[in-house]
């Protein structure tokens, strides 16, 4: 498709983190952009600001003549009023996945997939590209706090993109350079099982046209694949060509060594702003890759030190000599424990209060066991009712059955209306929000209403 033509872009779903970002990219293009989307957001408010025109209720009355691309998110229902008019009367329809593919097309590609850390590593990449002057163009699926953003808009040849495996979006991609940072199992619900999802991740990094990433450990699933790419191997672990060791804990900073194996070349004191060892792995990763497109060592050491953050991952909301606030996106087992276990490390002697928001009934009842188990891990919870997204309910699956799972005797199963005064009938030392869902938008009622902040 020949973009150039386009003169009006109507996106339903256009407040999904991914869909802003196109909007965001297309609306600079100086299209007229309109959307839908559910609820409005900060989010939504940011892109109606910019001058884009949002609604947030189907209603086919308020769709504009003469639109020349619909673009659309899987995680829309296919019977939406709106889609469903589109459709009817022949309108030019893309996912959000082919839309980046075509971008992508015509630029050098950094794509990084993975079950988890994909966000985190995108926008630690991304602000040190930008910090050591490569002006990269990136599509983010979080709001990087440096740019204040999840689309960062660059001049130079290269591109950075978040590779979704949900849909089998990542297909649509075909980079330079690939990060897998894991393969856990997830989004069940399209794959059937974890084996078709590893085949599909192993389609993808054989799209990869001169460097392959791979958390070490992920080569062992590459078998008979056909790979194109250098394959190369990140992580702390011995054994990795790019590694990172000696990492420890100086609150609220994480300091590592960074070593390339393969050359012997070796950084001391790393100082980074991310606490946690998936985090300091996400960098791991990012650094290789920086150093790959011939980024200097103090550029990088700099980005590292002054990276800000993203929206939602291990964010800090509240903090005093006596008590702490974090919230974090993390709806998979595997990142419970590693948002958890980042904390206890910062906090070693503190109490930790957990709130988590399961997200889907799929995703609940297909790692029920995992959600127990990296949930006992904090010194209380209160849990909240699951967060359907794009779900109906399924028969027998709620958040007791987490609830019941769990060893922890300090737990209660609570309503999100009464989430502030079940948190105020407690002294709060480390509080950390969790989940994918809604929950991220109550913290700052939850700061003000707990620490009065």
């Amino acid at each position: 498709m020949d973009f150039s033509s386009i003169k009006k872009i109507y996106l339903v779903g256009i407040g999904g983190i991914g869909m802003s970002a196109l909007a965001r990219y297309f609306n600079g293009l100086g299209m007229k952009i309109w959307g839908y989307d559910k609820v409005r957001t900060d989010l939504t408010a940011e892109l109606e600001n910019e001058g884009m025109e949002i609604h947030y209720h189907e209603d086919i009355s308020l769709i504009p003549e003469a639109v020349d691309l619909v673009i659309y998110t899987p995680a829309i229902p296919k019977e939406h009023a709106e889609l469903c008019y589109f459709i009817d009367h022949n309108y030019t329809i893309m996912k959000r996945a082919e839309v980046l593919g075509l971008i992508s097309r015509n630029r050098k590609t950094i794509a990084v997939a993975g079950t988890h850390g994909k966000t985190s590593t995108s926008s630690i990449l991304t602000y040190i590209l930008r910090t050591a002057g490569v002006d990269c163009t990136a599509f983010l699926g979080g709001i990087a706090n440096n740019f204040n953003s999840n689309f960062i808009n660059g001049s130079s040849e290269w591109v950075v993109m978040e590779a979704d495996e949900f849909d089998r979006s990542f297909l649509q991609l075909n980079p330079e350079i690939a990060i897998v940072t894991s393969m856990d199992a997830d989004h069940l619900d399209i794959y059937g099982n974890h084996d078709e999802m590893k085949a599909s991740y192993l389609k993808f990094m054989g799209q990869a046209k001169t460097d392959l990433l791979l958390r070490k450990g992920l080569e062992e699933n590459i078998g008979h694949a056909e790979i194109k790419a250098k394959i190369h191997s990140y992580g702390t672990e011995a054994g990795a060509e790019y590694q990172s060791l000696r990492i420890r804990s100086e609150a609220p900073n994480f300091v590592f060594d960074w070593k390339d194996n393969a050359l012997g070349t070796k950084w001391d004191d790393l100082l980074f702003t991310l606490p946690g060892r998936h985090n300091v792995e996400n960098a791991t990763a990012a650094i290789a890759v920086a150093q790959l497109l011939g980024c200097e060592e103090q550029k990088i050491r700099q980005a590292l030190r002054t990276f800000r953050g993203i929206w939602r991952r291990f964010e800090w909301v509240y903090q005093s000599p006596d008590a702490v606030f974090i919230d974090d996106y993390a709806h998979h087992p595997e990142e419970l424990k590693a948002a958890i276990r980042a904390a206890r490390s910062l906090f070693p002697d503190r109490k930790i209060t957990g709130v988590f928001q399961p997200h889907l009934y799929s995703r609940t009842r297909d790692f029920v066991d995992g959600f127990a188990e990296a949930l006992d891990e904090l010194d209380e919870l209160l849990l909240l009712d699951i967060y359907p997204a794009r779900e109906l309910p399924i028969d027998g699956v709620s958040s007791k059955i987490i609830f019941d799972k769990m060893k922890s005797k300090n737990k209660q199963l609570i309503s999100k209306n009464n989430l502030i005064e079940k948190l105020k009938e407690n002294k709060i030392e480390v509080l950390m929000t969790l989940g994918a869902g809604d929950i991220g938008a109550m913290t700052k009622d939850i700061a003000k209403a707990i620490f009065k902040n």
